[in-house]
């Protein structure tokens, strides 16, 4: 292996080590104050919305709201599923169903 690459590999470690324990070293006495935990809660869905929505609304590099797009038809029924049944195999079920429902057709 090459050295740059061990040099990359012990700098992200260091990286990742000073941000968690920095986050334990700040609160140890205190804890969490109440306002950043509400916060925090709603950092997930906005890290998955950021990461979800570029691939069901550009996935051939451009912006297509048509219904040629099926990522967009089939994350839109999933989403769908996903707010009524709140079960996450129905949810996954029935967008990798009508994936390759449309990708057959």
């Amino acid at each position: 292996m090459r050295s740059e690459a061990i040099y990359i590999i012990m700098g992200m470690a260091l990286v990742t080590y000073f941000t968690r324990i920095g986050a334990l070293v700040l609160f140890r006495f205190t804890g969490v104050p109440t306002w950043l935990n509400r916060w925090l809660k709603y950092v997930p869905v906005a890290i998955l919305t950021a990461l979800i929505v570029p691939s069901l609304l550009l996935p051939q590099g451009y912006l297509d709201i048509s219904l040629q797009n099926h990522y967009l038809i089939a994350g839109i029924a999933a989403a769908i599923v996903a707010y009524k049944s709140r079960n996450i195999i129905a949810t996954l079920g029935i967008g990798m169903s009508i994936m390759f429902i449309l990708n057959v057709l």
